[in-house]
């Protein structure tokens, strides 16, 4: 059974820092890449990032750059999303998704191939 189960949400001060997990299981983890997406209320789901496993060449959406660092450990089969500096408005559900080989459908907008459930981060002013 593919799994992908987030944790490391909560509530944060703005200027605070976060660090999210993302643990995979169910599929081959280094054959996928992973990306992050948040979806605030009354807002449509936006990509945060995407990461490709075997190089950690990463992207990353224009509103979390520098800010943001997506990183993985394929032997905990394992990604993370490094929040630093937050703000009020990066207050979401973020959710992991795993998508086979590239980030080309993270970039178009397509459907992924797995996705966690999410976890929720608040960032109070």
């Amino acid at each position: 059974e593919v799994q992908l189960v987030e944790s490391g949400g909560g509530l944060v001060q703005a200027g605070g820092s976060l660090r999210l997990s993302c643990v995979a299981s169910g599929f081959i983890f280094d054959r996928y890449v992973i990306a992050w997406f948040r979806q605030a209320p009354g807002k449509e789901r936006e990509g945060v990032g995407c990461i490709i496993n075997l190089d950690g060449w990463a992207i990353y959406a224009d509103s979390v750059k520098g800010r943001f660092t997506i990183s993985k450990d394929s032997t905990k089969t394992t990604a993370y999303l490094q929040m630093n500096d937050l703000k009020p408005e990066d207050t979401a559900t973020y959710y992991c998704a795993a998508d086979f080989r590239s980030c080309v459908d993270y970039t178009k907008g397509l459907p992924m191939d797995f996705w966690g459930k999410g976890v929720l981060v608040t960032v109070s002013s």
